[in-house]
């Protein structure tokens, strides 16, 4: 007898492609921009809303809730009807939480230049825009644990299991974070202060970059690793360890953002010691990535997606290992608010975030689509050009954030400082933040290649796609 197939919203998954896209591009241009301008003041024009001050947030912002949104909402869609054997609960909904994020995210390109903000790390957005965001998060909540519970697959593969945690703990992060007293239709006051309000804003920050950028983008790897090489992950029971563990350890390392500052010095020890905690279960999840990697070794050299993927989980082992190194306190009173800090982001968003989005991209756009990949070539350029972009970037601010920390660290003899004009240091890492712009710019030049090859490949669409086997011993 013949079984029913399942027809699935594709609509909705393409739609969060094509606004990552553009948000990708956005944000990174942005970051370029701002990247020079740390070198050449004068690119600045004198203009508040062309400032590094204003530009500065809204590259974060596109990035992080543009572009990885963007990605992790396209992936979301696309994988729960798949594990779940079933159609999204409701079209309608997901059409609404498109248009509405999407809302979202000009606002914010409109404010924020403007000057609007909360001044919060990650959470500059004023009230109005939250109360939107808060609409589709409910909007898209709703839709997605409903085709959970109607699911015709009773198991729930591991990736189901991080997505919800992400989309769990980032509205109780949200909330709690932006309670504001508004006073004004673009302005408020937070209901927190001094060091309280320090030690939310950090929980929150800290946790944004787990549950944002860490959490869901391993849903991602879990599902989308195995599928492209057509074998199963190495170990399920490693995966489970590797997701219950690192949910509950991730949540209370966000007080290492605050190494000697007025919170208690046991919640700084306890955000310290949560942190180095983190190398087991980041590092647990590494590994399964790349023994899933060891079964499909022979064709990393030849398939672009394959690399990125390879690339990606190393800079997550990479910055999961130099992040609990950061958050000890002699290593933080010499990395701490300097450029070593800008680096460390870098290779988790560039590299892991970066990379795994553009190995899940380069998977779907040619099965939604029906059309085969444009120019595999162009692919392995834009992974080139990324790789180096990165090594770049975060190598050059390795080197500028420890000089910088041990230039305003350097004490003379009399117990002065000896680089007493801040000035001085600036001019002096000059150089490092050009090779840091210059590494921003090739990476910006590999997604310039990513959109034109899938402008391509779209433009050919249902000319057929054809499946390569990627299984060791199998020709494609």
């Amino acid at each position: 007898m013949a079984t029913e197939k399942t027809q699935y919203d594709d609509f909705i998954v393409k739609g969060f492609i094509i606004s990552a896209l553009v948000w990708g591009v956005a944000s990174m241009t942005f970051g370029v921009i701002i990247a020079f301008q740390l070198v050449y003041p004068q690119l600045n024009f004198e203009l508040p809303w062309t400032s590094f001050g204003r530009l500065r947030p809204l590259h974060t912002n596109a990035a992080i809730f543009g572009f990885a949104l963007s990605v992790i909402f396209a992936t979301a869609y696309h994988t729960v009807q798949r594990l779940c054997r079933t159609r999204m609960w409701n079209d309608t909904l997901s059409k609404i939480h498109l248009a509405l994020y999407n809302l979202t995210i000009v606002l914010a390109a409109i404010t924020l230049p403007l000057g609007y903000s909360q001044s919060k790390e990650y959470a500059e957005l004023e009230w109005p825009i939250d109360v939107l965001i808060v609409v589709w998060y409910v909007i898209f909540f709703a839709n997605y644990l409903m085709t959970v519970i109607k699911r015709k697959e009773e198991q729930m593969y591991v990736a189901i299991w991080f997505y919800i945690a992400s989309f769990v703990t980032v509205p109780l992060l949200f909330i709690v974070n932006n309670i504001v007293i508004p006073a004004g239709f673009l302005k408020s006051y937070s209901v927190y202060a001094g060091v309280f309000d320090a030690n939310i804003q950090w929980w929150y920050g800290h946790n944004a970059v787990a549950f944002v950028l860490t959490t869901p983008f391993l849903g991602l790897m879990y599902y989308y690793l195995p599928k492209h090489i057509k074998q199963p992950i190495y170990s399920h029971r490693l995966s489970i360890i590797h997701f219950w563990s690192l949910i509950f350890i991730y949540i209370w390392a966000g007080p290492h953002h605050l190494l000697y500052s007025p919170i208690p010095e046991w919640l700084q020890t306890t955000g310290m010691v949560f942190s180095i905690m983190l190398w087991m279960p980041s590092w647990g999840g590494m590994l399964n990535g790349f023994l899933t990697l060891t079964q499909a070794k022979d064709k990393i050299k030849v398939d672009a997606t394959l690399k990125m993927m390879l690339a990606a989980v190393t800079f997550y082992g990479m910055s999961t290992f130099e992040g609990p190194l950061l958050s000890i306190r002699a290593v933080s009173a010499l990395g701490h608010n300097t450029d070593w800090i800008i680096g460390h982001v870098h290779s988790g968003t560039l590299g892991w975030v970066g990379f795994m989005s553009a190995a899940a991209l380069y998977y779907l756009v040619p099965r939604l689509w029906n059309s085969n990949l444009y120019s595999e070539k162009l692919a392995n350029a834009h992974f080139w050009l990324g790789t180096l972009g990165i090594l770049l970037y975060i190598i050059s601010m390795w080197v500028s954030g420890i000089t910088e920390g041990s230039m305003w660290r350097a004490v003379g003899e009399n117990g002065e400082l000896v680089y007493k004009d801040w000035v001085e240091i600036v001019e002096f890492l000059k150089p490092f933040r050009l090779f840091r712009a210059i590494g921003g710019t090739l990476y910006l030049t590999g997604i310039i290649l990513m959109v034109y090859n899938f402008i391509k490949t779209i433009q050919n669409k249902d000319s057929g796609f054809v499946e390569q086997d990627l299984r060791i011993g199998v020709k494609s």
